[in-house]
């Protein structure tokens, strides 16, 4: 900005591998929601490069980046950006009308454990379930590859472990690779891996030995 630069990442090298839950560990600023941005094909990233299964995500023109987002990767924020006026079964089918091959909405909503709640609007559900929505819309188009960004930040102790039983849940059952940022040290115990940033650079990568359930999880 003007004469002011910024360096939100530095020298990050990074693997993520097929199948595997990854937390990625900082402080805020310390370059989380930049790197998950490039990961997903959001931001380019100004040096460097980036690649998804041999592909060179960094020349990639928009209607590439568009069609690697939407066809590949699934998206969760803090905020759940649900539909109001729409009930939890319409909200995931916007995904599935778009998609190459869908699984049901509802069958999106049961591997979150909102089956009973189908016909719901968002302001009849709570945060959680809103989350769990989210969850939902964003695994209904089976992605390879599941970013998530502070997806228990807006939410309770109790429910957010909830929310990070059905991130378990979609992991283990869809087997996409699935990374969640978080400034919360207490959800790394449930990662295979826990990518560990300070001021835009990964300081230590260290790898869980023995996983623990969400259920299990104390902060």
């Amino acid at each position: 900005m003007g004469e002011v630069e910024v360096h939100a990442l530095r020298s990050v090298d990074l693997d993520l591998y097929d199948g595997e839950f990854v937390v990625i560990l900082g402080p805020s600023g310390s370059g989380k929601s930049t790197l998950l941005n490039i990961l997903g094909g959001l931001d380019v990233p100004t040096h460097g490069q980036i690649f998804f299964h041999h592909h060179d995500l960094t020349h990639a023109n928009d209607a590439q980046l568009t069609r690697f987002r939407r066809d590949c990767v699934g998206f969760i924020f803090q905020f759940y950006n649900l539909i109001p006026s729409l009930t939890a079964r319409e909200n995931v089918a916007l995904v599935t009308e778009i998609a190459r091959a869908p699984m049901r909405p509802e069958a999106a909503l049961e591997l979150v454990h909102l089956s009973d709640r189908l016909d719901h609007f968002p302001a009849q559900l709570s945060g959680g379930e809103q989350q769990r929505v989210a969850i939902a819309r964003a695994i209904a188009k089976r992605p390879e590859v599941l970013l998530c960004d502070e997806p228990t930040g807006a939410l309770d102790y109790s429910t957010g472990k909830l929310v990070l039983d059905a991130l378990a849940n979609v992991n283990r059952e869809l087997g996409s690779t699935t990374a969640v940022i978080t400034h919360n040290a207490g959800i790394a115990a449930m990662a295979d891996r826990v990518v560990t940033m300070r001021s835009g650079e990964v300081t230590h990568i260290d790898r869980n030995e023995t996983k623990v359930s969400p259920s299990e999880l104390e902060w």
